[in-house]
């Protein structure tokens, strides 16, 4: 540990238990964070927290500096019809169901326009998986959505989407993501990971794409050199042990592809999630505590960091203030605008719909750091020094609902109804 860290964060790692003590300085010079100590540190309390978090913070602090991002994006989840029936899911309908729907295609090319317009570099796309679904249809919509928007970063189809895509067009995955990379596909979300352990899986979603699955597209993809994210879905069944092993994969995934831009730790929001809700499996519990939210970000920070530079808090699962905090606990980028956002809303999330450019500086300006546009790939598009703060499109919309629509006014108002197609 440098003189300066040293006389720093000397007093709080005084405070810490001796055990405790020693995993922290450890980190601090230089070494890697085991999968035993990481376990360690999850049971960190009182002033072990305090001292947990103090030091993801100094780390944050050497490996990216004090600037915090975001990307001016655009969620369209063009259908909620699936196949499968995860037990956190609760935007997914059955293809008979009233509620379930299905964006037309140059729907999508509008929305992704409207994106463009109001300044956002990025759409994100991701959907549920529609019975019978032609299996060329996400490289058709991906070249659809580049033909009419060249400049736009297209990030789409979760590891999911793209097995389902594989199998249903009959092309190996490999195959299937280079016809996807030709079509304009950016990069893919690492999501559908929840937690890597197959055995949680089975719990919690069974039916859906196994651990050796989501490894297999992930690393495939990085491969081809397409780079993705990288996810985790805590606060149900698992336990902190888990949260560190699946950390660990991720680095070791890491170590061999550089392939991950950021990693994006999500808590489970319980209230509409049927395994909840229905109590369709036992021990669920209502989501992630505020202390496992917090300590969960540390530990990113400490088994991550130095591999994977770019840790998330997303304000659409903790609310902006959390994630606010959460810039102290080791985090460097507060994610995207959005506009839209149905997966978290349709579970009872109370945010979603849009946090403008100007209020993700603010945040990050109370917070003590400087605020950056970037893009997908994390290349800075604008460092914003105080009193630099133009006003963007995003900006001047008040009611965003009014403007953009909801998951819920989607599903009932039949205009896209799946049943209809």
């Amino acid at each position: 540990m440098n003189t300066g860290a040293a006389g720093s964060l000397s007093a709080v790692l005084d405070w810490a238990s001796r055990d405790v003590r020693r995993i922290l300085v450890g980190v601090l010079d230089g070494g890697e964070l085991s999968v035993d100590h990481g376990i360690a540190l999850t049971g960190a309390v009182g002033r072990d927290l305090h001292a947990l978090t103090l030091v993801a913070d100094e780390l944050r602090r050497r490996q990216v500096g004090d600037v915090v991002t975001y990307v001016v994006n655009r969620n369209i989840n063009f259908t909620n019809v699936c196949i499968k029936h995860c037990g956190f899911c609760a935007f997914s309908r059955d293809h008979r169901e009233e509620e379930g729907y299905l964006l037309p295609l140059d729907e999508v090319v509008r929305r992704a326009r409207e994106a463009w317009e109001l300044g956002a570099t990025e759409v994100c796309i991701q959907a549920g998986l529609p019975p019978k679904l032609d299996g060329r249809y996400y490289i058709d919509l991906t070249r659809a959505i580049k033909g009419a928007l060249p400049g736009l970063h297209l990030h789409a189809f979760s590891p999911e989407e793209v097995l389902y895509g594989s199998v249903r067009s009959g092309l190996p995955i490999r195959e299937y993501l280079t016809e996807l990379r030709a079509a304009g596909l950016g990069t893919l979300p690492g999501t559908s990971a929840e937690i890597l352990d197959q055995e949680i899986r089975d719990r919690i979603s069974r039916g859906r794409i196994t651990v050796d699955q989501w490894v297999e597209v992930i690393t495939t993809a990085h491969a081809l050199g397409i780079r993705t994210t990288s996810t985790i879905m805590y606060g149900h069944v698992e336990t902190p042990a888990h949260w560190i092993r699946h950390m660990a994969l991720l680095r070791s995934i890491q170590k061999d592809t550089g392939g991950f831009t950021e990693f994006v730790p999500l808590s489970l929001i319980h209230s509409e999630a049927p395994m909840y809700a229905k109590r369709l499996v036992d021990g669920v519990r209502p989501g992630a505590t505020g202390i496992e939210v917090v300590k969960l970000h540390a530990l990113a920070r400490l088994m991550l960091g130095a591999a994977l530079r770019n840790i998330q808090s997303s304000w659409v699962k903790e609310g902006p203030k959390l994630a606010q905090l959460l810039l102290d606990a080791g985090a460097n980028d507060l994610g995207g605008t959005l506009i839209n956002e149905s997966i978290s809303t349709a579970a009872g999330a109370q945010h979603g719909q849009l946090v403008g450019p100007a209020e993700l500086r603010r945040l990050v300006r109370d917070a003590g750091r400087l605020p950056a546009q970037r893009d997908t790939l994390y290349a800075i598009v604008q460092i914003y020094r105080e009193g630099e703060d133009p006003e963007s499109p995003l900006d001047r919309i008040d009611d965003a609902e009014a403007r953009f629509g909801s998951y819920r006014r989607l599903i009932a108002s039949g205009e896209f109804r799946y049943t209809r197609r």
